[in-house]
């Protein structure tokens, strides 16, 4: 009897330091509110601002909230504050008031989302490759010409139909611009559609049905994560920044004499001074933080596929390129993190 109460006291008095040890192994965040994402109105942001939920929440004990928005007042709400982090700020849209408050000091750049964000020209594989291809000596836009009849548009069958981007946007007059200075407006009709799910549209039934089609695209994107092995971009002449700049600020298109490819363009993530000051560890992963438009244009085609949602491509995302993730934090904190990946099953 004396040796069971000294059992039963002895645990009772051992309870505490069980229950501290278990609480300090617990995950505290430096932030004693929640960290507040950019949710701006594209699908890839939104899939990268859930793999940065899903860590922070994890392994860094951290609650998050996102504030819905387009690109030019959640970058401002970045700069006043109200916003902590933006996943995704794409240098050819940034606006005025994030150059102005990255100049005054009230955001950072915290490096490199991907560095590798792309533009072009595609047509199909098969059209330039294998048995039956209509086109074998299609390499470059200067080719296009010579075979406008193999994209015959349906209203003017004696011209080519080249899908533009968005009506509006800046890359559909880049377009228009680039269609007159490869001499290709005479025999190419430049159609634009009204939205980017119309032009994948278009892309994709002609891929499954195996037919002629030229168009603008963009990736990160679930078209180019889908059919990432059966597009070929057109070749242009190399990049150059005084040509490009030069077609940009051109008012008047048919003053325009020269046309280059797009850019390879990094994508940048931004935070609010004031969160990088209070939140040092949170930064140091944000810094480290990397991927590649391959990987995110494979994510938003699992969105695409299954109908998800951005939570689940980025559990998705997590768990099938763990050596990736885990460079971004430390032991202690990817270990948090796969056995929260784990209990999704």
């Amino acid at each position: 009897m004396f040796i069971v109460r000294n059992s039963v006291i002895g645990l009772a008095l051992s309870l505490p330091f069980y229950a501290t040890q278990s609480m300090a192994a617990e995950p505290v965040c430096e932030l004693d509110r929640p960290v507040i994402f950019a949710g701006l109105d594209w699908d890839s942001n939104a899939f990268h601002t859930s793999v940065a939920q899903f860590i922070l929440e994890n392994g860094y004990g951290c609650d998050t909230d996102i504030i819905p928005g387009s690109n030019i007042p959640l970058l401002g709400g970045l700069v006043r504050g109200d916003v902590d982090v933006a996943m995704e700020v794409w240098p050819s849209n940034v606006p005025d008031v994030l150059i102005d408050g990255e100049e005054a000091g009230e955001v950072v750049n915290l490096g490199v989302n991907y560095p590798d964000s792309v533009q072009a020209w595609y047509v199909p594989r098969y059209l330039i490759e294998g048995e039956g291809a209509v086109a074998p000596d299609l390499k470059s836009v200067t080719d296009l010409a010579q075979y406008k009849d193999v994209f015959s548009d349906p209203e003017e069958p004696e011209k080519g139909r080249f899908y533009n981007c968005i009506f509006g946007w800046v890359c559909e007059i880049t377009n228009t611009k680039k269609l007159h200075a490869y001499g290709l407006d005479d025999d190419f009709v430049n159609f634009r559609p009204g939205s980017g799910s119309a032009i994948a549209a278009v892309a994709e039934s002609s891929l499954q049905r195996k037919r002629p089609v030229l168009f603008y695209y963009w990736g990160p994107s679930w078209l180019l994560g889908k059919y990432q092995d059966e597009l070929v971009a057109l070749d242009e002449p190399e990049y150059d920044p005084v040509i490009m700049d030069n077609l940009m600020e051109t008012a008047n298109v048919d003053d325009v004499t020269e046309a280059v490819a797009y850019p390879t363009s990094p994508v940048y993530i931004y935070a609010n001074t004031e969160f990088e000051q209070q939140a040092p560890e949170l930064v140091e992963f944000f810094d480290k933080y990397e991927t590649t438009a391959a990987l995110t244009s494979q994510s938003l085609a699992f969105l695409n596929e299954t109908g998800g949602t951005s939570e689940e491509a980025a559990i998705e995302f997590l768990k099938a390129n763990q050596d990736l993730w885990q460079s971004w934090v430390s032991p202690e904190i990817a270990e948090r993190v796969q056995t929260a990946l784990d209990l999704k099953g």
